[in-house]
């Protein structure tokens, strides 16, 4: 087995490298740090024991034996470690020191170089290191060491600053007004442009724009990746011009189904909480009813789907499309048309409103001779479409095809939801089921539903619905919220 330092990169999920997210994949043990997001750690197995061992700068601390130690005992455990680390773990990130106990110890390891905040940082706030015609070069120095220190390996400044080109400065905050004296005592003009970038990649950067002389009087704060240079005082804004950029959103959805909308979120420039309050399981009666109401499929006209989870677990009890020859397919929305499509079932039937008053709007009136159908649905849901459909004249079979039961949310991300500026619901039981966990006072101030019927639920609970979606997909969830904050 083997130990792999793995360079998260700054923050951006998005920024971990291909070989990164595979080996984090198959990860039995995962040993991080403060600067890997949540969204990194989701992506390792779930049976995956997560060690955290953040470093909190004037706070308490791992030590480095520590850690190296711990590589070294799951290492030799049998079981593939990954090292999660922010940026690369071979830029200013020890994983120098931790590659050589690994190697001491006769340990296997890897190195997966990262993307370093010294770069990327700079990129999301617009700031290119070098130009063409005025910065042809960049330094990248750490200000973790004091510079007014005259100990043998501290950096001589005075000689960065004659290099010339564009200075990056990696852990500086605390030690920024000696580093800017010694600059300027160096050569550097002090009205040479400077910045400083906050939690560069994420929803929370936060940059700072000054000179040398003026930059170690701002509001500065770590982590900070700091620019001097001319290159400083350029403006390619693109991160924080996201319709959603700074807006934590926190995420209902099941777990394996949160990704998308967490994504779609992250994309528009939020920061996604991703916290399942329900999970899918099968029916109570283990699927007994679904299958036979599936091995006798051939004795209805229409089966009808209204939901992915329904979707996939009708797709599970058929061998393949065959059974279906001669029966007309509904879906209530183009997720669900999508999930059937993923077994090469094409929906005959999608309504325009995709909730159950719209699928029956669109639904066929009753041939002569009478008609049957099958609804695969969840084993709590409401009665509008069976009734509908029965009203109509036709003979409905409702078979429970999954369930939805409570999920118990991670203490952490109950305790980011509650900080996070909105909260979005996509069924009425992750509205029952969040209520459930955090009672009415720790819902964020801005509700959105993925449509009426959840967002009914959520007004008959009590909560305030800002936004709901015109189109009851994740998309127009996304759209929607997007519509009401950018």
């Amino acid at each position: 087995m083997t130990v792999y330092l793995v360079g998260a990169g700054p923050g951006d999920p998005g920024l971990l490298t291909v070989r990164g997210a595979e080996v984090l994949a198959r990860a039995d043990v995962v040993v991080y740090d403060r600067l890997s997001v949540g969204a990194l750690l989701d992506q390792a197995p779930a049976h995956a024991e997560r060690i955290s061992v953040a470093k909190q700068p004037g706070g308490t601390s791992t030590p480095q034996e520590e850690i190296n130690r711990l590589l070294v005992e799951h290492g030799r455990g049998g079981r593939d470690v990954v090292r999660l680390k922010g940026g690369d773990p071979f830029v200013f990130a020890r994983g120098g020191e931790e590659a050589q106990a690994l190697l001491d110890a006769g340990v296997a390891f890897e190195v997966v170089p990262g993307i370093t905040s010294a770069i990327a940082a700079p990129a999301y706030a617009g700031i290119p290191v070098t130009l063409r015609h005025s910065s042809t070069s960049f330094t990248v120095v750490t200000g973790h060491e004091d510079p007014t220190s005259g100990a043998e390996g501290s950096v001589n400044w005075e000689a960065v600053a004659q290099v010339g080109g564009t200075i990056i400065i990696l852990m500086g905050v605390a030690r920024m007004a000696a580093i800017a004296e010694r600059l300027i005592a160096g050569g550097r003009s002090p009205d040479t442009p400077a910045a400083a970038v906050q939690w560069g990649t994420r929803p929370e950067q936060r940059t700072v724009r000054a000179t040398l002389g003026t930059i170690a009087d701002q509001d500065l704060a770590a982590p900070s990746t700091i620019v001097v240079g001319e290159v400083a005082a350029e403006d390619l804004a693109w991160f924080v011009t996201r319709p959603l950029f700074g807006q934590t959103v926190v995420v209902t959805r099941p777990e394996g189904q949160a990704s998308s909308l967490a994504g779609q979120l992250r994309a528009a420039g939020a920061e996604a909480v991703v916290l399942p309050v329900i999970q899918i399981e099968g029916p109570a009666d283990g699927g007994t009813a679904l299958a036979a109401a599936l091995d006798a499929i051939a004795t209805y006209d229409w089966l009808v789907v209204t939901s992915a989870n329904g979707a996939r677990r009708v797709l599970a009890g058929l061998p393949d499309g065959r059974p279906l020859g001669g029966v007309s397919v509904a879906a209530i929305g183009p997720g669900t048309a999508a999930a059937l499509a993923e077994g090469n079932i094409r929906a005959d039937l999608v309504p325009d409103r995709y909730v159950a008053e719209g699928l029956l709007e669109a639904f066929p009136a009753l041939p002569e001779g009478g008609g049957r159908v099958l609804l695969a649905r969840a084993a709590v849901a409401r009665d509008t479409l069976p009734d509908g459909l029965r009203a109509a004249g036709w003979e409905v079979d409702v078979v429970e095809a999954y369930r939805t039961v409570p999920a118990s949310p991670d203490p952490a991300a109950l305790a980011a939801a509650a900080a996070a500026d909105v909260i979005t619901f996509t069924s009425s039981s992750t509205v029952t089921r969040f209520l459930e966990v955090t009672g009415p006072d720790r819902v964020p101030p801005l509700v959105a539903c993925i449509g009426p019927v959840t967002a009914a639920a959520a007004r008959e609970a009590g909560l305030i619905v800002a936004v709901e979606a015109t189109e009851h997909t994740v998309p127009g969830l996304v759209a929607a919220l997007i519509e009401h904050l950018g």
